[in-house]
């Protein structure tokens, strides 16, 4: 299969054409939003954070990829979409289990390589069961065994990583909407994905960034 492949994933794309997918790939804005207002936070409270720079830094190109996905639909514009979000996850995963949990760095490391060759194991186990979502529960599945854990040595951001899972599941719900109500919705649910992953994807920055200045939220 050629990277100039069309794809046709989503309720709310009608035809090959550009805009044929208007409010999936408009609301790609609120991953543009969300690291511009992490970006805020970040450089009054830790300016010299650069991991959490670098995350921030890929929340906004997950929205340009997104954006990228959702009109050109080609499995290039398809990589350009996952890409930033798997580095995402593993990164932000490498550095919560390292200062949320105060976990030396070669433990870290190996946490993050198990949960790296576990994932397509558990996604492949659960994809009859949600279809292509599945890609996301061993991140969900993360974001709450790590705020979970980290309620023990700080119960208020703790509590604030397992809001984030909270959120991230409706999120997930509207994602595998999507193709069951497209009859009775011609524009889908999946813009509702990209709204509350923004969330997702803030709330979880700014931990990062309030854990490192030392202030809770």
């Amino acid at each position: 299969m050629a990277l100039s492949d069309q794809v046709n994933n989503y309720c709310e794309r009608i035809g090959p054409e550009f805009w044929s997918e208007p409010l999936n790939a408009v609301t790609n804005t609120a991953f543009l939003i969300a690291a511009l207002a992490a970006w805020l936070i970040w450089r009054g409270k830790t300016p010299d954070d650069l991991p959490a720079l670098l995350l921030i830094a890929i929340v906004f190109a997950t929205g340009v990829g997104s954006f990228l996905f959702h009109t050109f639909a080609t499995r290039w514009a398809s990589l350009a979409d996952v890409i930033p979000i798997a580095l995402f996850i593993h990164i932000y995963l490498l550095f919560a289990l390292k200062r949320f949990l105060a976990l030396p760095w070669w433990a870290a490391v190996g946490i993050v390589m198990v949960f790296f060759a576990v994932s397509p194991f558990v996604i492949g186990a659960l994809a009859p069961l949600v279809g292509s979502s599945a890609g996301y529960v061993p991140a969900l599945l993360a974001i709450f065994g790590v705020g979970g854990l980290y309620c023990r040595s700080d119960r208020r951001l703790g509590r604030q990583v397992l809001l984030t899972g909270v959120i991230f599941t409706a999120s997930l719900g509207f994602r595998m909407l999507d193709e069951p109500l497209c009859a009775h919705l011609v524009i889908g649910t999946h813009f509702l994905w990209h709204i509350l992953n923004s969330i997702v994807l803030f709330a979880l920055l700014r931990v990062l960034i309030f854990q490192r200045a030392g202030k809770t939220l």
